[in-house]
């Protein structure tokens, strides 16, 4: 609008110049009139636009407000909507939360069932089993020893059969079949014969290190002859100790502690306790590795894990210098093949050879001979009767009533008997014996002394007249007391005292 008046005043003021130039007053009153008319106009026409102008301003004002009022009311129902989304989502979280609970409940409520129904039907099988007893008369334990009674009964009775149809043909071919048994199964199994020693050597780097190995006042040698129930020797041998100890296992438990103290360089009680504690575990975990490979080897399969840590430890005990377990797989294999000829049981028969010495691995732990300490073990562990019956009966202690434990106990005699098996030749042998009766006889009222199963037993025969029954159960606790003191021998000894009175008179 000011330009505009600013080109009206121009051009007023323009004309006028022009007219300046004209003659008269009268031309210049026109000009003014017409410079009057102009400016008029320009006001007229600068008023019309800033009227539309500010038409326009107000337009636009009320434009943008309206779109500001869009967006706002258009940012309010997206709040809308967003707050409305969350509402749901809320709830539909809450809806989760009550189905989870209602689950969990419902779940609580199914276990409390099943506890019931677990209640209940314990108790019907008790119900049942009492019902059944009473139906039978009998109890559980009396119908199953009258099945196994009945078992045993069938299969006697087979074997009487089959002895009775084959006796003739039998007496004339036993003795050159049993050879020829015997000869081929040695043959098949090819193994060399190791002789244990009851001591071990531990090579050291230095001699330096055996003081340290002593060390102060002799405190660390102690504590680990304490720890390990093992002798140390440390002599003129260079760069050598000497663990002496009949128990195997205490003897590789002490090499393998003082192996590690050695390469560790630390050896103090401390140190030398944990380092026992360590070969311990160790140990442990090598005894039911060896019973596993053991019982691979074997072919025996089912074997409760707790025997199969026995056979573990057969690995580390001897007899007469012969590894026991290795005895054992030998009978084992023994058993087998002479079962097969036969035609017996091939599983029971490689199953009891497997485990006939297993008792060994307790004679420590618990008295009695370690043939019914094995079958005792055998019957806890869940082994078959035959099992059981052949394992106690390799040495006699029981009577033998099947082919499978006569063959234990053979092959038993067949693996001891092999050449290089035993160290203990047939002079050393008889001398033991003869040391044994010896001793024995040695007590008052003592008339005859038998030493039998190869001095693992000795019977000991009183006078009547000078030992009374008291007396024969003090006299065979002290001379068992007396063979402990006096006497080295593998396993253990049986002393059996008998004292018998015989009464004669002559009818004429």
């Amino acid at each position: 609008m000011a330009l505009l008046l600013g080109l009206a005043v121009g051009f007023a003021l323009g004309q006028a110049f022009a007219l300046r130039g004209g003659s008269g007053s009268g031309k210049l009153v026109e000009g003014q009139q017409d410079v009057e008319k102009l400016l008029e106009e320009a006001r007229r026409e600068a008023e019309a636009i800033k009227k539309e102008r500010l038409i326009e301003a107000k337009d636009e004002i009320l434009r943008l407000r309206t779109e500001a009022e869009r967006e706002r009311e258009e940012r309010r129902n997206e709040l809308q909507q967003a707050e409305k989304r969350l509402v749901q989502r809320e709830e539909g979280l809450d809806r989760k939360v009550e189905q989870l609970e209602r689950r969990e409940q419902k779940t609580t409520d199914r276990e409390e069932e099943l506890a019931r129904l677990k209640l209940e039907l314990e108790a019907r099988e008790q119900g049942f089993g009492k019902r059944l007893e009473e139906l039978a008369r009998l109890t559980a334990d009396q119908a199953r020893e009258e099945l196994f009674a009945q078992v045993e009964r069938e299969n006697q009775l087979a074997l009487g059969m089959r002895i009775r149809q084959g006796e003739e043909a039998a007496r004339e071919e036993a003795d050159r079949r049993a050879r020829r048994i015997i000869t081929t199964a040695i043959q098949k199994w090819a193994t060399d014969q190791v002789v244990e020693s009851t001591v071990s050597v531990v090579n050291l780097p230095s001699d330096e290190m055996k003081g340290r190995i002593i060390g102060r006042e002799g405190r660390n040698i102690r504590m680990l002859e304490s720890l390990t129930g093992v002798d140390l020797i440390i002599d003129d041998t260079p760069e050598a100790v000497i663990l002496s100890g009949f128990d195997p296992i205490r003897r590789e438990v002490a090499r393998m502690a003082l192996e590690k103290l050695v390469q560790d360089g630390r050896i103090h009680p401390a140190r030398i306790e944990e380092m026992v504690e360590r070969a311990r575990k160790e140990m442990d975990d090598r005894i039911v590795s060896e019973g596993e490979k053991a019982v691979m080897e074997a072919g025996v399969s089912g074997l409760h894990p707790e025997l199969t840590r026995l056979l573990g430890r057969l690995r580390f005990r001897t007899s007469y210098s012969q590894n026991v377990l290795y005895h054992s797989l030998e009978v084992s294999f023994l058993c087998s093949h002479m079962a097969a000829e036969l035609g017996a049981d091939i599983e029971i028969a490689k199953r009891a050879g497997l485990l006939h010495d297993i008792g060994k691995a307790l004679t420590a732990e618990i008295e009695g001979p370690h043939a019914i300490i094995g079958a005792r073990f055998c019957q806890k562990y869940g082994e078959s009767p035959e099992v059981v019956h052949a394992v106690e009966a390799h040495h006699e202690d029981v009577e033998q009533r099947t082919i499978e434990a006569m063959l234990v106990q053979a092959c038993d005699a067949i693996s001891a008997a092999r050449p290089g098996a035993r160290r203990e030749n047939v002079e050393t042998y008889v001398k033991r014996l003869e040391k044994l009766e010896k001793l024995c006889e040695s007590f008052q009222g003592v008339e005859q002394t038998y030493a039998i199963q190869a001095g693992r037993e000795v019977r000991i025969l009183v006078k009547p007249d000078v030992v009374d029954d008291l007396g024969a159960t003090r006299l065979a606790r002290e001379v068992a007391k007396k063979i402990e003191e006096d006497l080295d021998y593998p396993g253990q000894i049986k002393v059996t005292v008998i004292r018998e009175t015989r009464s004669f008179e002559f009818a004429r």
